[in-house]
C-alpha cells in the first residue's frame, strides 16, 4: 500500500452459591503466582479493528500503519481478531498473517491476540501460533452456536487450551453475542492454570463486573466497555475498549489522568461525550473502520462480507461528528 496514514448479559442476580464462589475463586487465584502478560495492570488496550483492502482482503500495510496510529495517540496495547477485529469472518491461514503482522509491527505495543473458533483444535492451532510468533497473550471467546454450554463442557474446552499453551490467557465474556457466559464456577475450575490472566467483560453489566473484580482480585480483570471504567480503576484492573479505535487519544487521557493520580472525571466525560456526540458508530467493525480512516487522515479502511460500509448519509453523519470534535479539540 503506497499511501501513508501514519504524517453484552452480564451476572446480575448473582445466587448465594455464586457468591461463595466469589470468596473461594479469589483466594484460589492468590495462591498461584498469576501471570498476566504485562508488568502493569491498568493498561489501555485498544480493540483493534482488521482493515481490508476494497475487495475484501486483508490490508497489511494499513494494518501496520494502524498500529502506529495506536501507538502515537497513547494505546498501552492492541487486542486482535477480536470481535471489532470481525475475527469470524477470516479463515485460519487470514488469521495467522493478521497475527504474524501485528507481531511484526507491534511498535512496542503489548498484544493480545483472539484464537477463539467454535472446535478446539484449531483454537489451539491458532493459540500455539500466536505463542509461537511473540504475543504477549490470548483473549478467548468460548465455543459459540450452541447457546449456554455447561460449565463442565467449557472447563474441559479451556482446559484442552490451558493444557496447549503457557502464555497467558484471558476468557472473553460477550455473552450478547457468544451466548456462553463466561461465569464464577467456570473462572474457579481453570484457577489452578497459572497463566489465567484474567477476563475482558464486554456485558457491561455494572453488578456482573463488580463481581469479577472482587472475587479475583489478583488476575486482571478487564472491562470491555466505558461505562465500567471507575469501578475497573477502584480495583487497579485495565480495559479492552472498541472506543480505542475512532477515540483512542481520549481514551488514553483518562488512563494518563488515573496514572497521574488525577481526577479521571473531566477525561472520562469528555470521552462519553464524543462516544454520544457520533452516531452511527455503535457496535459496528464497518462503521468504526470509517470513522479511524477519517481520524487518520489516509485511504479508506473497508469491511469485509457479510458487513457493508455505513450509507451514505451514515458517513456524512459520522464525518460531521468527528469534524465538531475537532474543532472543540
Amino acid at each position: 500500500m503506497d499511501t501513508t496514514r501514519r504524517d453484552a448479559i452480564g451476572l446480575a442476580g448473582m445466587t448465594a452459591a455464586a457468591a461463595a464462589l466469589t470468596a473461594v475463586g479469589g483466594r484460589n487465584a492468590r495462591a498461584a503466582t498469576p501471570r498476566l502478560g504485562s508488568r502493569e495492570k491498568t493498561l489501555f488496550w485498544a480493540a483493534t479493528i482488521t482493515p481490508c483492502d476494497k475487495s475484501g482482503r486483508f490490508d497489511p500495510g494499513a494494518f501496520k500503519d494502524v498500529l502506529a496510529w495506536f501507538k502515537h495517540n497513547g494505546a498501552d496495547g492492541v487486542v486482535v481478531l477480536g470481535t471489532s477485529g470481525e475475527f469470524p469472518h477470516f479463515s485460519v491461514a487470514e488469521r495467522k498473517l493478521v497475527t504474524e503482522t501485528a507481531l511484526k509491527n507491534k511498535q512496542g505495543l503489548n498484544v493480545i491476540v483472539g484464537p477463539g473458533t467454535s472446535n478446539l483444535p484449531e483454537t489451539i492451532e491458532l493459540a500455539r501460533h500466536a505463542q509461537d510468533n511473540g504475543a504477549d497473550g490470548l483473549l478467548v471467546i468460548p465455543p459459540f452456536y450452541f447457546n449456554n454450554p455447561p460449565v463442565e463442557g467449557l472447563t474441559r474446552y479451556y482446559t484442552g487450551l490451558f493444557d496447549a499453551v503457557t502464555i497467558p490467557i484471558n476468557l472473553y465474556h460477550i455473552p450478547g453475542t457468544s451466548e456462553a457466559p463466561i461465569s464464577l464456577e467456570l473462572l474457579k475450575s481453570l484457577a489452578q492454570y497459572p497463566h489465567l490472566a484474567g477476563i475482558k467483560d464486554s456485558s457491561g453489566n455494572a453488578e456482573g463486573y463488580k463481581a469479577f473484580v472482587e472475587a479475583y482480585p489478583a488476575l486482571n480483570m478487564r472491562t470491555g466497555t466505558n461505562s465500567n471504567l471507575e469501578t475497573a480503576f477502584a480495583h487497579g484492573m485495565g480495559a479492552i475498549l472498541a472506543d480505542g479505535n475512532v477515540f483512542t487519544k481520549l481514551c488514553a487521557d483518562v488512563f494518563a489522568a488515573y496514572r497521574a493520580k488525577q481526577d479521571i472525571k473531566p477525561a472520562l466525560d469528555k470521552l462519553r461525550a464524543a462516544q454520544r456526540g457520533v452516531q452511527g458508530l455503535g457496535g459496528s467493525p464497518a462503521a468504526m473502520k470509517y470513522g479511524l480512516s477519517l481520524q487518520m487522515g489516509g485511504p479508506p479502511i473497508y469491511p469485509r462480507a457479510p458487513m457493508v460500509e455505513p450509507s451514505t448519509e451514515q458517513k456524512a453523519a459520522i464525518k460531521l461528528a468527528l469534524d465538531k470534535l475537532k474543532d472543540m479539540a
